[in-house]
């Protein structure tokens, strides 16, 4: 009989192990090259080079400081007539001024960084601040950090930034205080609309006659007498500008109580979106719907402008209109609700 041997077959190895093993193979080949040499900048060897570096980092929140006061003086200084030339004007001297504010306190920062605060690489092993040792070490680092930013030692771009972080958030301050200068909202529900006030074409101040306005067609229409005011006009012209439009009175469904504000199927709607104030220019003859451009709020003209579409939450205001003695189109009354975006007091 043949011996019989004893050994047992070898227990297959588990994944971990494998794992491991090659861990440490790979480890044997590779070794861990550690931190690349630093290279010193121009302005780590060169004091010049140095100085020039802050007078550019100062100049940069400088340029910080006279954005935020080109604010101020477009705000303040920049007078608003009935041109929308001037609205313009100031409209790009307020973005410049923002834009130059905010631009010159992120550049200047990190062109302080890169050019003046140490650039070396460390590693160190994290872990959980328990004991009093511990706290006075992050301490210690916070510190360092400070001095090697050279904040200290560098007055100059200090204060700057420090005067530049200060003025920056004023413009944003003034203009959030600016809105409740006016305590009387009243003036926010009310237009130049009024019982018998004409409807004029926009711009020419045209009346206009129910007999002008065909089926399928649209007018942009503001109250006579607007473009005779000498203050106060694009205000006015904001609230109170509307979207003439008529339909077949069939394809209209008027709720109770407002049967009679339109006209053989002429009917009135602000412009102004009640999402927030876009204006509503955009008319779709055969659904019959107004779109907003800006968000695409889309409003049903057959069903008194129920929002069908986007972020707008409630209809468009509509102004009851009629004729007069002369088949001019008239207002019967001023809007019922307030027109534009939805605000505190509407609740």
């Amino acid at each position: 009989m043949g011996d019989h041997s004893d050994d047992h077959p070898a227990k297959p190895e588990s994944t971990s192990e494998v794992e491991a093993k090659a861990g440490q193979t790979v480890l044997q080949k590779f070794e861990d090259p550690g931190l690349p040499p630093h290279r010193p900048r121009l302005a780590d060897t060169n004091p010049r080079a140095a100085k020039r570096a802050e007078r550019q980092v100062v100049v940069l929140f400088l340029i910080s400081v006279l954005g935020t006061l080109l604010f101020f003086f477009a705000y303040f200084g920049v007078h608003l007539d009935q041109s929308i030339g001037a609205l313009r004007l100031q409209n790009m001297l307020l973005g410049l001024g923002t834009a130059f504010a905010m631009l010159g306190i992120g550049t200047g920062i990190v062109h302080w960084a890169k050019s003046l605060m140490p650039d070396h690489e460390v590693t160190e092993e994290r872990h959980e601040l328990r004991s009093e040792a511990d706290r006075r070490d992050a301490v210690e680092i916070v510190e360092t950090i400070a001095e090697e930013s050279g904040i200290k030692r560098r007055p100059l771009i200090r204060n700057t930034l420090i005067g530049a972080i200060a003025l920056a958030p004023l413009p944003a301050i003034v203009m959030f205080r600016d809105l409740d200068l006016n305590p009387d909202v009243n003036k926010l529900r009310h237009t130049m609309w009024k019982e018998g006030t004409r409807l004029v074409k926009d711009p020419t101040g045209t009346p206009i006659k129910a007999a002008d306005v065909t089926i399928g067609s649209a007018f942009h229409v503001i109250p006579d007498g607007l473009n005779e005011l000498e203050e106060g006009k694009l205000n006015e012209k904001a609230k109170a500008v509307v979207l003439l439009m008529r339909l077949n009175p069939d394809e209209l469904h008027p709720s109770p109580g407002r049967e009679g504000w339109g006209y053989n199927g002429i009917v009135a709607y602000s412009k102004i979106c009640t999402h927030v104030g876009c204006p509503v220019a955009l008319y779709e003859q055969q659904t019959h719907h107004l779109l907003c451009p800006c968000h695409q709020s889309t409003f049903d003209l057959t069903q008194e402008c129920k929002v069908i579409f986007g972020p707008a939450k409630r209809p468009l205001p509509q102004l009851p209109i009629t004729v007069d003695s002369e088949g001019y189109l008239v207002a019967q009354s001023d809007f019922h609700e307030p027109v534009g975006p939805s605000y505190w007091e509407r609740g």
